[in-house]
């Protein structure tokens, strides 16, 4: 394979190398003749990777042109993300507290070249860092708080800047590294199933924040994935993959259900499919279900243009009204006088033809109990906003006060009768597989249940809060086994619930 080193001037460029090309950036990036070759590995050592940089696009273009590159552009976007660098170097925390434990001082550097260390006492700490962010020269930065070490950034070294002391080992480490016919790979390359995961920057009622979204590309990659995040026009590339995990809002009349659509005509594991979909975004399909197989919920009653008039017969006033697609407390409101619900449900109805009413049930709190295959996996309250009787508040002028708090606790210390009213629903409605987030009020110890939610939040810092990554593994477990049973392989273990502890 013909290797090119691409730096910004060859001229300042003096390893000594021999079987190696050196180009500048520049010539990579516009002569055509690099367009055409194949078989080529290209060592991007540009003296920056900002982003749409020169060094940016180097790695950008290569990987268009069939170039195997180090680093890649995703490992140059986690470089510039600080988070990101955090969160990634969490998997190393323990050999970071073991190797830079008898530092005197608070602050630390670690320079990498080509997954080396001056020092041979941090060269297993350099390695691994190589192995997560995939660039020839790096350097690390720690601190220390209150005890613990903690990576804060890492960032590409210009070649120009590697100190005049360690440029024998640099030249020593490269003529090595170079001499290589085989590369550390990220952990994708080693996966041996595809997962899509498909998010919108756009959705402003994500289920899920930017941190659990990392959280959950870790777990996959940890089980055997290599992982993809696709956005909303993506879906011509579901082919490419053997499951999909779908992490934005849902709607039957939307994008994410043509994906789920796709994706299951095309034999992929999904999560959320396209009857969950279907099934748990209309209320009225719910109300039926539930009410059908003897679940407990609000007295609740399908309204059309024929019984509208009975409404406050049947429930008195306040009285709550629901689209059949409503959802994230859209579409739902609250009627408290027969002059207003004349006029929301004149409003509603014309919408949809059938529209929810529901007794009004005051509550501090909604219950959400988590069910994945069928099983209770997290149960959290989730209390109402300020000032307002329902958990979102769509209409509050400031974030803060937009959705109220949260308390996060082991399944096994929630009430028993809210997680079986929980579990019980997911399988009136939909059965024993995928992820649902079913939401329960209580009364006087009894469980109602208000829905049952096919795309439930998993917020990092929420929903993950007792089980941590154990949670995001379960999930990402339940999908791996849909392809190992679909291909006729015997999963070695059953994603089940994790056992959970105060």
């Amino acid at each position: 394979m013909r290797k090119i080193i691409v730096v910004r001037d060859p001229r300042e460029f003096n390893l000594g190398l021999s079987g190696v090309e050196v180009v500048s950036g520049k010539d990579y990036l516009t002569d055509p003749a690099f367009a055409t070759m194949r078989n080529v590995r290209i060592f991007n050592l540009s003296r920056s990777y900002g982003y749409q940089s020169r060094g940016y696009y180097v790695s950008l273009l290569a990987e268009a042109r069939g170039h195997k590159v180090i680093p890649d552009a995703k490992s140059i976007l986690d470089l510039r993300s600080p988070r990101l660098v955090k969160v990634l170097g969490r998997d190393l925390q323990g050999l970071v507290q073991q190797q830079l434990a008898e530092k005197k001082k608070d602050d630390f550097q670690l320079s990498i070249y080509f997954g080396r260390n001056v020092n041979r006492k941090y060269d297993r700490l350099a390695h691994e860092l190589y192995k997560v962010f995939r660039s020839p020269l790096l350097r690390a930065r720690f601190q220390r708080t209150d005890g613990e070490w903690e990576l804060r950034a890492v960032r590409p070294i210009p070649y120009n800047d590697i100190p005049e002391e360690h440029l024998p080992f640099v030249r020593r480490t490269a003529r090595e590294y170079f001499a290589k016919k085989r590369y550390d790979s990220a952990r994708e390359d080693q996966s041996s199933y595809d997962l899509a995961i498909l998010v919108n920057p756009g959705d402003s009622a994500v289920p899920s924040n930017k941190r659990a979204v990392v959280k959950f590309r870790q777990a996959a990659e940890r089980l055997g994935f290599k992982v993809d995040i696709l956005g909303p026009d993506d879906i011509d590339r579901l082919g490419e993959y053997d499951a999909l995990l779908i992490r934005e809002n849902t709607h039957v009349e939307h994008h994410t259900y043509r994906f789920a659509r796709k994706a299951q005509k095309e034999g992929l594991a999904v999560m959320d499919a396209p009857d969950a979909i279907l099934k748990c975004n209309n209320k009225v399909f719910l109300a039926e279900a539930l009410g059908t197989h003897g679940v407990p919920t609000p007295r609740t009653m399908i309204v059309h243009a024929e019984n509208r008039q009975e409404v406050i017969g049947r429930f008195g006033l306040p009285v709550v009204l629901k689209l059949p697609d409503s959802t994230f407390s859209r579409g739902v409101t609250k009627a408290h006088s027969a002059a207003e619900l004349e006029q929301k449900l004149n409003d509603l109805l014309e919408e949809s033809d059938l529209v929810i009413a529901q007794e009004y049930m005051p509550s501090d709190f909604d219950w959400r109990v988590g069910v994945l295959d069928g099983r209770p996996l997290y149960a959290c309250k989730y209390f109402m906003a300020r000032g307002h009787w329902q958990i979102y508040n769509w209409n509050s002028g400031t974030k803060k006060d937009r959705t109220g708090d949260f308390a996060t606790m082991p399944v096994d210390q929630a009430p028993q009768a809210i997680v079986e009213a929980a579990v019980n629903a997911v399988l009136a409605v939909v059965g024993d597989q995928g992820l649902f987030g079913v939401d329960v009020k209580e009364r006087e110890g009894r469980p109602f249940v208000i829905e049952v939610n096919e795309c439930p939040n998993i917020d990092h810092g929420v929903e993950d809060l007792v089980l941590g990554d154990a949670l995001y593994e379960a999930i990402i477990g339940s999908l791996k086994e849909r392809i190992e049973r679909r291909i006729g392989i015997r999963p070695s273990a059953a994603p089940a619930a994790p056992a959970q502890h105060p």
